[in-house]
């Protein structure tokens, strides 16, 4: 715990101006990052006497061991940088809303020649539609079946696409009406984007022109006595109006609104925002958030802005933000949400009216989406917390194990061996943390003496990052990048668990003595009785069976097996498709696909003369010479075998064109039971 006088900048060197500041703690890792409209009053009010900072505040302040700040022209730039840097740095004092699902949006590929309609989740791509977000999957496939009646986009695959268009036939939907078939021809690629637009045009609000379109063309179908088309009609205006009922007028005049509403407790927040477009509500979404800054009701509903608008753009950030409250300053937010929509944006409380209901109805959302979260999360935190606390008191550590690292070694029969490292924080996975390793050291197989390279390697990197953040010197701390951000394997962990028993133990703490490192911890868990092995100790220390620290263990060994045989196996594919045409300097994906198109094989074009090759199209002589002597130097390939039966399969195209049909870095066979069996055994 430090002193936060011991690193308060000197009276007279904080700048009054806007600017944006960041606290690092004694590994140089930022652990908080906030704004200010004047740097020297904001940061002032940390440095007074604890007792009269907020807990939360206290602890903040106490953990970190420097502090520095950026200067900004303008408080909306401060704005923007603080929503970059949380975001880069993820400071663990910050409000970060969390939540535990990928809501799914209703996507039209405009960036496609033939746009298609879908279900999509995740980061939101360039050229697309999005409408959403969902709280189900299903509720978007409902709606869209109801709509391809009236706009018959297409739907399909771009596998399933090319297949219709190779055999010209298109697939059910092209049979049935609800799918304009472009795959064969039915319309142009201007029709078929025509439909797409109308589509999108639909939900985004502006329903009342196709309805009374199509009710038009119904009355003079059946004006026309054309019965058939007129009950067509009839049945697309009711598929139109169905879809619309399933999301009512809420908001009259067709506005374009997103409403965020909060609950809140001293430990935690909810957020629920309901995404309103034509006046009805087209998504909704909800985040959960521990407060571990003292934050006000605007600071939350600021940095829910940020969360929300950070990488929208255009009509993807309304016209209109109803909130419960405003920020602190909120005419530079409101200028951040202008600049980000490119037309003007009003930021306000509802007062009254329909805004009004429609806001308190958010808000009944937000408690019981906190009320739920409290309740699933209350046995989380109560088994995380006592998980670690039986870890400590097992294995006789000072404190609970907040980090814990996990490595494991895997190889098939001595081939391919690799290490893999995982990180746990507070009990969770942290999978930005996890570093993987090929073994250089030395060749064959020993998990010993592999658990041995691998620590030495990883603390090794761990004292160089320390000793180049200045810990060990005196005078000023340096950075370890030009702009401020930590190396990887700077942070230690406060234990080290290996995968295995007494002999693995004993090489991981003997690579930590000898580089110096007396205060980690580390443990083995091995597979055979699940035992837990302590460096020294002749017998191991049984966990009772129904102990959460034994299950939190069991959980690290095991993420860090997967991690570890992963990557094991897509070495092991990779050499597998090794080829000699990897060797020739500047010969990408494409031209290499365009030679064995050409020749059809590769030991076709393995004799194939220079002349021949030149003729294959954006293939020189000079690059056409480098593929002949990548061919002559490397090794004939070994003749495929049948494990069926026993034959060798002379023809060598068998072999070179089998190799990319692997599926997760292992080659197709058929194996027996008793030979999958042994196989699983050699394979770590």
């Amino acid at each position: 715990m430090a002193d936060p006088s011991s690193y308060r900048p000197k009276p007279g060197q904080i700048p009054d101006s806007p600017g944006v500041y960041r606290f690092r703690d004694e590994h140089r890792r930022v652990i908080y990052v906030g704004k200010a409209k004047s740097l020297r009053q904001r940061l002032a009010s940390y440095f007074q006497d604890l007792s009269n900072l907020h807990p939360r505040t206290r602890t903040m302040v106490t953990t970190a061991a420097s502090v520095e700040w950026t200067v900004v022209s303008t408080e909306v730039e401060a704005l923007q940088l603080e929503y970059s840097w949380i975001k880069e740095y993820d400071p663990r004092f910050n409000v970060k809303y969390r939540d535990d699902k990928s809501y799914p949006y209703l996507a039209v590929t405009m960036n496609e020649q033939f746009p298609r309609v879908q279900v999509m989740r995740g980061q939101k791509k360039k050229g697309v539609r999005y409408f959403g977000p969902y709280g189900h999957a299903w509720a978007i496939r409902d709606t869209v079946d109801l709509l391809l009646r009236v706009f018959p986009v297409r739907t399909c695959s771009a596998g399933v696409f090319r297949n219709a268009e190779r055999t010209g036939r298109p697939c059910l939907l092209g049979y049935i009406g609800k799918c304009s078939a472009p795959c064969v021809g039915r319309v142009t690629p201007e029709e078929h984007r025509e439909l797409a637009e109308e589509f999108c045009d639909f939900m985004t609000g502006r329903t009342g022109t196709y309805i009374r379109r199509l009710e038009r063309q119904m009355t003079d179908a059946a004006e026309d006595m054309e019965y058939e088309r007129a009950g067509r009609l009839r049945d697309d205006i009711g598929a139109l109006k169905k879809a619309m009922e399933k999301s009512a007028v809420v908001l009259a005049d067709a506005t374009d609104a997103d409403l965020i509403a909060l609950a809140e407790d001293e430990l935690e927040a909810a957020v629920q925002i309901f995404h309103v477009r034509g006046g009805r509500v087209r998504g909704q979404r909800g985040w959960v958030t521990d407060k571990v800054e003292a934050v006000t009701t605007g600071d939350l509903v600021e940095h829910a802005l940020q969360q929300l608008y950070g990488e929208e753009t255009g009509d993807s950030v309304p016209k209109e933000v109803l909130v419960p409250a405003l920020p602190d300053l909120v005419e530079p937010v409101q200028e951040w949400l202008t600049e980000r929509r490119g037309s003007n944006v009003s930021l306000r409380i509802p007062q009254r009216g329909d805004k009004k209901a429609l806001m308190e109805t958010v808000e009944r959302n937000a408690l019981h989406s906190l009320a739920l979260h409290k309740t699933k999360r209350a046995s989380d935190l109560t088994t995380r917390s006592r998980a670690l606390e039986e870890i400590a008191e097992a294995l006789d550590l000072d404190s609970a194990p907040l980090r814990i690292e996990c490595y494991d070694i895997s190889h098939l029969q001595g081939d391919d061996v690799v290490a893999s490292m995982v990180v746990f924080e507070d009990g969770l996975a942290r999978k930005s943390e996890y570093r993987r390793f090929q073994i250089k050291g030395f060749e064959g197989q020993d998990d010993v003496r592999s658990m041995h390279e691998v620590i030495t390697r990883r603390f090794r990197r761990y004292l160089g990052e320390k000793e180049k953040t200045g810990e060990w010197a005196d005078g000023e701390v340096g950075l370890t990048e030009e702009d401020g951000r930590p190396k990887r394997f700077a942070y230690p962990p406060q234990l080290v668990v290996v995968d295995g028993g007494k002999p693995q133990v004993a090489a991981a703490r003997r690579a930590l003595d000898e580089l110096g490192i007396d205060d980690i911890a580390v443990c083995g868990l091995a597979k055979r009785l699940e035992e837990v092995w302590l460096p020294g100790d002749d017998d191991p220390v049984v966990l009772p069976r129904t102990s959460e620290g034994l299950y939190l263990l069991q959980r690290v060994r095991d993420e860090a097996h997967r991690f570890a045989i992963t990557y094991q196996r897509t070495k092991r594919a990779r050499r597998f498709r090794a080829s000699p045409l990897d060797d020739v300097p500047g010969l990408g994906e494409t031209r290499k696909q365009a030679l064995i198109k050409h020749f059809g094989s590769v030991k076709k074009l393995r004799s194939a003369t220079i002349d021949q090759i030149c003729e294959v199209p954006g293939i020189g002589r000079k690059t056409a010479e480098s593929i002949a002597v990548a061919f002559a130097q490397a090794a004939p390939a070994a003749p495929a075998v049948n494990t069926a039966t026993g034959e060798i399969m002379e023809d060598e195209d068998h072999v070179e064109d089998a190799a990319p049909e692997t599926t997760a870095g292992v080659a197709e066979e058929p194996v027996s039971a008793g030979a999958s069996d042994e196989r699983r055994g050699q394979e770590r």
